[in-house]
């Protein structure tokens, strides 16, 4: 008999796949492996967020031995090659040698993650480095980093390579000053492209400023010659007022709260103040973090506040048709909550949400001793403020009526009842389904024929919807557009939002490229932010990008889809055989004539910029023979007299000047008022002297930095290449001379040319030669075809995802375009006009 075959024991968990593990699977990383290998835990990603974490990081340093009370400027740079530098007059990092780890304090600084001044109390008694790995992990990912000290006298230096020392510690002069310099490059290897944004840095040292009340920040980019100067000496108070500044406040002062325990050396700071928008901002921080995921010192504030606030109304008997809830009384409420603490507990190293439990107790019964004193006294203002919340009380009503009569006809915000003049799609796979939300009837039509019935939904929007930013929430849901959208999405608005009920993967905005367009466009993207954010939040809404151009080359069609790349193709196809005649039998043609075309295309639209200003280039160019060759960037008025500089140390030494001789002529004044004879009214005399003497220095002057000037100026210096310069651009007076000055010659034709500033433009209108170019103004121009195959197949088309990358700079964005106040909006407009490229007038 043959023997059966052993049966083998079943593995205790079959789904479980076997494997070796052991010492061969193990690994050892070094301190450097693991920030590169692993950086998300230490920078949170390598994205454009994380890029400009690094300088966060360096610059927090330096903002920490401000917060110690050792350091009142810092100066951070930009530079040209993308790198950062970052400076401060704090007592500057150690440089001795530590025997405990055989090397100097600031190679251990900079090189070991486990190493710092952050783990006691004795050198930072609050500190926003919590783990003391900020700076290494900017040295770790960083191309090239040094740190440049000067401390005790002397001034030391060491330079790094993507985290390790390229030599020791070096004594490199001796100085009287102290503090540190740190500069470093991203590597490209860990970020890809490091592009720092101006505006992003710009917002992070703003807001420092006024998170530290009187330190002095220089921001300077190199790239572009921006720079600013952030000094506020009310601090917190004057943030409130700054988020504001767009918006109709309720009551005048900012109410600020102070308090600091020298026990447990807790500060807690808090400002705020009503304004008549309907959302609360709140933005709470710790040791100058800005914890956007709140904590427990948001919790405490709010407690403290609704507490305060419902019982003063109550005493006063104000509450009768209408009781506020927590949210009611947020409303319109702009505050800063900073609280320093030496033991911040973080969530992660990234600080999005404070976690120590003892601050909730500690800020909610600082915030509402205050609270109660003054309410008691400012009825004025207490009266105002709990009115303000009454009345959102019965918005809140009103709108969940009207969102209980959208739902019982047929559940329109769950998705039921759909709106009649929705093109809807068949599929029922929610992530492959998409809704456009199409400007216009014409253009629906269009989208109609043109799109995949399968998932694509089309939803025509007629004229332009309300403004949500300024609308309470029964207005909007009164709109007949805002709930045709509402109904047609299916996941319901604000806090009622559940985008598991969404009917569609993909929300895309479709408008016309023009102005009508861009403003449509602009109030939806409003409505989404304000009353949909989590649809924004989690990726759901697209701005479709309809080509501008429609281009026939013989029986070819394509399509363009910006100026900019109109122009490029025009200008390239243009170029082909063409040759530039100089003169005196100089000649540029093939490569020479593309990189003459560059330079010039560089210069192009700062010029166009330059003449908006009502500054002509021939007579900016008069006035560089007094100027080192160089046109000058700054105009300062000063009465009646224009004064012209060329670079930013001849302005910094103009204005130190300024202010030197506008000091004198107070002094003299307030000493001639004291040497006058007394009057009848001698103190009152006295009183006025002592005023003026106080008076602030205000410059009698205004400053224009022509900055598009930095352009032309490199421009210019390129141009020597070609033995040209500014007057090859500008018409000559050429009396009795028939041949032109500059000819352009392509195959067989010949354009003459008084000045290369009508090159760019021969060149293209060359390339155009042969082509049917179509601008289209609306999505209406289209044929279904055409819309299909440019905006609405997935394989041609170009879509914009909406992010919330910076909730904060968005809702401040919103407040200046979308609020009630002009004059933010005006601001904004002189400040940005001559950036506008497409104007349609």
């Amino acid at each position: 008999m043959a023997k059966e075959p052993e049966e083998k024991p079943e593995p205790k968990n079959p789904s479980k796949v076997e494997g070796d593990y052991g010492a061969d699977q193990m690994r050892y990383m070094s301190d450097l492996e693991h920030v590169r290998e692993r950086t998300g835990m230490y920078i949170g990603n390598r994205d454009i967020r994380g890029l400009h974490h690094l300088v966060t990081e360096v610059v927090d340093n330096s903002i920490d031995e401000v917060m110690a009370g050792h350091a009142d400027n810092i100066t951070v740079q930009v530079n040209k090659d993308e790198s950062i530098t970052v400076s401060d007059d704090g007592r500057g990092i150690p440089t001795e040698i530590d025997e405990s780890i055989g090397k100097s304090c600031l190679e251990g600084v900079m090189t070991m993650l486990k190493y710092g001044g952050k783990f006691g109390n004795s050198a930072y008694k609050t500190s926003g480095g919590l783990h003391g790995i900020g700076v290494k992990a900017v040295n770790f990912l960083s191309e090239i980093c040094e740190v440049e000290v000067r401390r005790q006298g002397t001034i030391h230096r060491q330079a790094y390579s993507r985290g390790k020392p390229q030599g020791p510690v070096e004594k490199i002069g001796e100085t009287k000053e102290t503090g540190t310099t740190t500069r470093f490059k991203p590597d490209p290897e860990m970020f890809g492209d490091i592009t720092f944004e101006y505006p992003l840095l710009h917002r992070r040292l703003q807001e420092l400023a006024f998170l530290n009340k009187g330190v002095r920040i220089h921001f300077k980019d190199d790239r572009s010659g921006e720079e600013e100067t952030f000094q506020y000496e009310d601090g917190i108070a004057e943030f409130v007022r700054f988020i504001n500044r767009a918006s109709d406040t309720i009551h005048s002062d900012v109410i600020y709260i102070h308090d600091h325990d020298e026990e447990t050396n807790v500060t807690v700071d808090v400002a705020f103040q009503y304004s008549s928008e309907f959302t609360e901002n709140i933005r709470t921080y710790v040791n100058n973090i800005n914890t956007v995921d709140g904590g427990t010192h948001l919790t405490g504030f709010r407690t403290a506040l609704t507490r305060s606030l419902n019982s003063y109304g109550k005493k006063q008997n104000l509450f009768r048709d209408a009781s506020p809830t927590g949210d009611d009384f947020r409303e319109g409420l702009t505050a800063i909550i900073a609280v320093r603490i030496p033991n911040p507990q973080f969530e992660s190293q990234t600080k999005v949400k404070l976690n120590n439990p003892e601050l909730e107790g500690i800020v909610n019964s600082v915030s509402g001793e205050y609270l109660n004193k003054f309410l008691e006294e400012n009825p004025k203002i207490a009266k105002t403020i709990v009115q303000k919340a009454i009345l959102a009380a019965e918005a809140r009503e009103a709108a969940r009526k009207a969102k209980a009569l959208l739902r019982e006809r047929k559940g329109a915000l769950s998705g039921g009842g759909l709106p009649g003049k929705l093109r809807d799609c068949t599929s029922k796979e929610v992530d492959k389904c998409e809704l456009y939300l199409v400007e216009g009837d014409s253009a629906g039509g269009s989208a109609e024929g043109g799109r995949m019935r399968e998932y694509q939904a089309i939803l025509p929007l007629r004229g332009k919807i309300i403004n949500a930013y300024k609308s309470r929430e029964d207005k909007v849901l009164a709109n007949e557009e805002v709930r045709s959208m509402i109904q047609a999405i299916g996941a319901g608005i604000g806090m009622d939002q559940d985008l598991t009920k969404r009917r569609y993967g993909k929300i895309i905005i479709m408008t016309d490229a023009d102005v009508d367009g861009s403003h449509i466009r602009t109030l939806l993207l409003c409505f989404f932010y304000r009353q949909m954010f989590n649809l924004v939040a989690e990726g759901h809404v697209y701005v479709a990008q309809p080509p501008l151009f429609r281009v026939k080359n013989k029986k070819k069609v394509y399509y363009v889809q910006t100026e900019e790349e109109m122009r490029v193709q025009l200008l390239e196809r243009g170029l082909g055989d063409s040759v530039l005649e100089l003169g005196d039998g100089v000649v540029v043609e093939g490569k020479r004539m593309e990189e003459l075309c560059g330079v010039l295309s560089g210069m192009e639209d700062s010029v166009i910029a330059l003449e908006r200003r009502g500054i002509s280039l021939r007579d900016h160019a008069l006035r560089m023979e007094k100027h080192d060759g160089k046109m000058p960037k700054y105009l300062i008025q000063k009465g009646t007299q224009e004064i012209w500089l060329t670079g930013d140390e001849d302005l910094r030494n103009f204005v130190r000047e300024q202010k030197e001789q506008k000091e004198k002529e107070q002094a003299e004044q307030a000493k001639t008022a004291e040497a006058a004879p007394e009057s009848e009214n001698g103190t009152d005399q006295e009183a006025n002297g002592d005023a003026k003497e106080a008076e602030p220095v205000v410059p009698d002057y205004q400053i224009t930095d022509l900055h598009e000037v930095d352009a032309i100026n490199e421009g210019l210096a390129a141009l020597v290449k070609f033995d040209l310069d500014v007057n090859s651009m500008l018409v000559q007076d050429r009396t009795g001379r028939e041949d032109a000055r500059y000819t352009l010659r392509r195959g067989e034709n010949e354009i003459p040319m008084e000045d290369l500033r009508g090159l760019l433009a021969s060149v293209r209108a060359a390339g155009q030669k042969g082509l049917q170019v179509t601008r289209f103004k609306g999505l209406g121009e289209m044929d279904a075809e055409e819309l299909r195959d440019t905006t609405l197949d997935p394989e041609n088309r170009t879509l914009l995802q909406v992010t919330m990358d910076d909730a904060t700079a968005a809702d401040e964005m919103f407040r200046v375009l979308m609020g009630d106040k002009v004059e933010p909006r005006r601001e904004f407009i002189e400040k940005h006009a001559l950036e506008v490229k497409n104007l349609d007038v």
